[in-house]
């Protein structure tokens, strides 16, 4: 009988999509995530689940657009929030089948004694509750019996015990399915340059070091599937949580992270490889989410979906093995609990973006925001070459907040704008009514 795929998430947190050289990038070497795009298929539109870190983390996990978890703003250490446990994981998903393990940062919530992964469906957690950033760090060790371990961390050193510890998991379960999200603190700043990569980049500084950390550590991941004869039966998945932040590359995309709906800060790396199943050095177009990892993974490995759960992501099965279309009409983009943007596979609307320190809604002054994303870039609206276009983006826009709304905790930013009357200065086809 056919073993079921043992599925590797490598998660990086704000690594930008012109960090490492298979999306363009060329000021940081990264000859291991080179060799992972020349073996698998590189994904060019792909889309984190938010621009922030604890929205996007909630909606990879649970296959979910982050505002039905709860979740939609950044998590810091005096916050008392964690995702529901009414929540379905791809670890709870995937069970009984599979172990499953989260080593690195989770960022979900830690307020009470039941805030671990290992609360949601993982059988192991080793890392930290939050960004490295934040105070006070501890990290932490969970089994499903409970807490196992606790130390002070070593900062320089982080990402190889989260790297270790992996190796560790995987070394254990290989003789069955498992699931391990290796989610790495880095690059977020402040950077630690791990022993051995300081001054390594001689370009991009300490942030570089970090990256070809993280390349490194690709390779090393790579080396001990190989060596445990379990390379032909895993998927590897690498991706980011979001793009950069202070420092790193956004491949020259528009606007960073925490960003409104541009794409700095939502369109991450993804490299996907699983050799006999995904074609070597492929590169594909398709738009796709974080939120279809849950999906897929459950496809794979013949296992149905969660009941009675809402699930917004798709089976992107087809797009990683065959290179198919992209399974979505649209992509939501949020800036917290407002929608800012919808992709489609050729164009892009934007409703609002951030200027002089607020959110400022764009739609009824005259200057729609729609961009041709075979243009590769948001530099120009072409609403005035395509207005019927604008219509149905807004139209799609309009159906998605209303389906919504009903889950807004608070008001939004964008509602007092909304409540001025119509202006009356602008051409006259982009007045609202």
């Amino acid at each position: 009988m056919k073993r079921q795929p043992n599925f590797i998430v490598i998660y990086c947190d704000d690594l930008g999509y012109g960090d490492i050289g298979p999306m363009g990038g060329r000021d940081i070497a990264t000859p291991h995530l080179d060799r992972l795009a020349r073996e698998g298929v590189t994904l060019t539109d792909y889309y984190a689940p938010a621009n922030v870190c604890t929205p996007s983390r909630a909606g990879l996990l649970t296959g979910r657009y982050p505002i039905r978890t709860g979740l939609s703003k950044v998590l810091l250490a005096g916050d008392k929030a964690n995702m529901p446990r009414s929540e379905v994981t791809i670890a709870q998903a995937l069970k009984p089948a599979y172990t499953s393990a989260l080593i690195g940062k989770w960022h979900l919530g830690h307020s009470g004694p039941a805030w671990a992964p290992t609360f949601y469906g993982f059988d192991l957690f080793y890392g930290i509750p939050y960004s490295h950033d934040i105070a006070p760090l501890k990290v932490f060790e969970f089994d499903r019996a409970g807490q196992t371990g606790e130390w002070d961390p070593d900062y320089p050193r982080l990402q190889q015990h989260f790297c270790s510890r992996a190796e560790k998991f995987i070394e254990e379960q290989r003789d069955r399915p498992f699931f391990l999200e290796l989610a790495l603190s880095s690059p977020h700043l402040p950077n630690f340059s791990a022993p051995g990569f300081e001054g390594k980049s001689r370009v991009a500084g300490a942030y570089g070091d970090t990256v070809m950390e993280i390349d490194a550590i690709v390779g090393r991941l790579l080396d001990k599937l190989k060596a445990l004869g379990i390379d032909r039966d895993t998927l590897l998945v690498f991706t980011s949580d979001n793009g950069p932040w202070f420092e790193g590359s956004t491949g020259g995309m528009r606007q960073r992270k925490g960003g409104g709906g541009y794409d700095g800060g939502y369109r991450v790396p993804f490299i996907a490889r699983w050799p006999g199943r995904i074609p070597v050095n492929r590169r594909s177009g398709a738009i796709a989410m974080g939120i279809d990892l849950l999906p897929t993974f459950c496809g794979l490995a013949g296992i149905p979906l969660p009941s009675g759960v809402e699930i917004d992501g798709k089976d992107i099965t087809s797009v990683l093995t065959r290179g198919g279309a992209s399974p979505h009409a649209d992509l939501l983009l949020f800036q917290g609990e407002e929608i800012v943007g919808v992709r489609t596979q050729a164009w892009k609307y934007v409703s609002a973006d951030f200027y002089m320190e607020r959110l400022m809604l764009l739609e009824g002054r005259g200057y729609p925001q729609l961009y041709d994303m075979a243009r590769r870039d948001e530099q120009y609206s072409v609403a005035s070459l395509h207005p019927k276009i604008v219509e149905a983006m807004q139209h799609r826009l309009r159906a998605a907040q209303a389906l919504f709304a009903p889950l807004k905790t608070g008001p939004s930013p964008l509602d007092s704008q909304r409540a001025l009357p119509p202006r009356r200065n602008v051409p006259k086809q982009w007045q609202l009514d």
